[in-house]
């Protein structure tokens, strides 16, 4: 389904960074505004940081050859933003350069450049990292090529609040090229202990001079640290070093942004820095999405990332985001209404023609039963099948409908990773994960042997064997609505079907599901006995995840008509 966007909505911005220049158009245009879809981006790989030393490493002022080919890539941008209709006064940039470089950029296309602040700059940054996730709390840095950022935030949806320090980000002059340079003159010198220790001073000043704020300490102390939230390009290449290094293999999602990697893993320096040399040695077989440059960068990340392990107090798990200065940029032009939007509900409701999600949504929760009887005591349900992924289950339980048979299970496993769902910004692997065995499930779980290893690596991915039974049965669940819905949930049918949920126990004393599936007068409840007993199937024995001695509830659905 193509969606029109109106030039009034669309925002063109120009990020120049040290490592590269990034160019890209995109719309705020509602009701998808939350997740700032792009229309268009390109990313120059011209390195104003390089440009400003000489081969000796001596400072010098950006080249005449550098400045043209800046000049060149911004007309041929412009040009692009009156294709695509931008206003004119939409098109925003954001630099950091000197007053001549900035006024032959002026000549070149009449465009003024703003300079951002370094703390600006990290404020701005850090409400890209808002924009990458649901919910944010915890520490942000940013890694760019010439300097890192670090903040704190707290992002919440309900109400929509974003907090930050006053003085947005403490920048420091750590970025990933630039601590090329410095850990190899130190290591010439013999001063990478002094180096070192430079830097874990100015990472333990910054953190003190931040004053984060008590609530989100206490949080910390709780959950045994904090999470840490990473952007810019030097920690994304870090990231796709740990993907690669996943113990899931191949890792099943293509995207850095929502991946997530415990402390340990995070720190495991030697495994990151051989994995990027063989990167650098092997021509035909390197790592997704790290260039030779980035790979080049590793042993000076590392310097820095084994220097924050001693500065920073205690980080229980790191979150990598792509959100940088454009998102944060965007994300700051949006209503607080909008921004408490769950990006994967705004992704999927286009798709709900009907507009009778909540209702589906509605007879999904009932399947469940009550949290609070006598499931098992690792089986947390409840907190994982949230009414947002609920509701995004429901917006796309009929999209595949139009596939053939053959197609629907195995269109429905990759939806979130390389279909319609694939370029959502805001979204966690969690949730990618989740939603796509949803949807296959849905479909009867059925997939191709072209797309078995990819299915049990996205199984793999799921927290619990228990959330994967869920996973069935709501699948199957959502099969049984579909079926007597064939058409979602009208004006005219509602009412046809009805769910209550109990928990019971068998006569070995074992905790079963216990499903009352309610057909309107008239419904002809034997007509969908089939689809009543697949959720009954899924509580068998050789059906659980694991087989007979693995993970599941019997399941014991029972089929009445409402005058019953």
């Amino acid at each position: 389904m193509a969606t029109i966007y109106t030039p009034q909505h669309l925002r063109a911005v120009v990020d120049m960074g040290s490592n590269g220049i990034r160019f890209s158009i995109s719309s705020l245009q509602p009701p998808t505004a939350r997740i700032m879809p792009t229309l268009y981006q390109h990313r120059e790989a011209i390195s104003l940081y390089d440009a400003q030393y000489s081969p000796t490493g001596q400072r010098q002022p950006i080249d005449d050859a550098t400045i043209s080919a800046v000049c060149t890539a911004f007309q041929q941008f412009q040009r692009t933003c009156l294709d695509f209709s931008v206003p004119e006064d939409e098109a925003t940039r954001t630099a950091m350069n000197s007053d001549d470089f900035r006024a032959r950029i002026k000549q070149a296309v009449g465009w003024d450049v703003t300079m951002l602040a370094k703390e600006e700059e990290g404020r701005v940054g850090a409400m890209g990292v808002a924009s990458s996730l649901p919910d944010v709390s915890g520490l942000v840095m940013d890694l760019g090529g010439g300097s890192t950022q670090l903040s704190w935030l707290i992002n919440t949806r309900n109400p929509a609040n974003v907090q930050m320090p006053e003085q947005g980000a403490v920048s420091m002059p750590y970025g990933a090229a630039a601590m090329s340079r410095r850990v190899a003159e130190a290591e010439r010198n013999g001063t990478t202990a002094e180096l070192k220790q430079e830097v874990q001073r100015a990472v333990s000043d910054a953190y003190a001079s931040l004053k984060v704020p008590a609530s989100l300490q206490d949080i910390a102390k709780i959950e045994r640290g904090f999470t840490l939230y990473l952007s810019g390009g030097g920690f994304r290449g870090w990231g796709y070093v740990l993907m690669s290094r996943h113990a899931v293999q191949p890792y099943p999602i293509p995207v850095i942004n929502g991946f997530c990697c415990s402390r340990a893993q995070f720190l495991d320096i030697t495994s990151v820095q051989h994995a990027a040399v063989a990167s650098l040695e092997d021509d035909e077989d390197g790592i997704f999405r790290v260039s030779d440059r980035r790979a080049g960068q590793v042993p000076a990340v590392a310097f820095l990332v084994n220097a924050l392990a001693e500065a920073l107090p205690e980080i229980k798990e790191v979150r990598f985001c792509q959100g940088g200065v454009r998102e944060g940029h965007l994300f700051l032009q949006l209503p607080d209404e909008t921004r408490s939007q769950h990006p994967l509900v705004v992704a999927t409701e286009t798709f709900d023609t009907s507009n009778t999600s909540g209702a589906i949504t509605k007879l999904l929760l009932s399947a469940l039963p009550n949290p609070d009887g006598k499931k098992h005591p690792a089986d947390h349900y409840s907190a994982t099948f949230t009414q947002d992924l609920l509701e995004a289950f429901a917006n796309l339980l009929y999209h595949h409908a139009t596939h053939s048979k053959d197609l629907q299970s195995s269109s429905a496993l990759r939806s979130t990773t390389s279909g319609v769902l694939a370029s959502v910004h805001g979204v966690l692997h969690e949730s990618r994960v989740m939603l796509a065995l949803l949807l296959c499930q849905r479909w009867g779980g059925d997939v191709p042997p072209t797309d078995q290893q990819f299915k049990h690596a996205m199984e793999q991915l799921v927290d619990s064997p228990w959330t994967l039974w869920w996973i069935n049965y709501l699948g199957a669940v959502g099969a049984l609505i579909a079926a007597v819905y064939p058409a979602s949930i009208t004006a005219r049918n509602t009412g046809r079907l009805a769910f209550t949920a109990t928990w019971a126990e068998t006569e070995k004393g074992e905790p079963e599901v216990k499903l009352r599936v309610i057909f309107a007068e008239g419904a002809h409840s034997s007509g969908f006995a089939k689809d009543v007993q697949a959720v009954e199937k899924v509580g068998k024995k050789k059906r659980w995840v694991g087989g007979r001695d693995g993970v599941g509830y019997k399941v014991q659905a029972e089929s009445t008509n409402g005058d019953e």
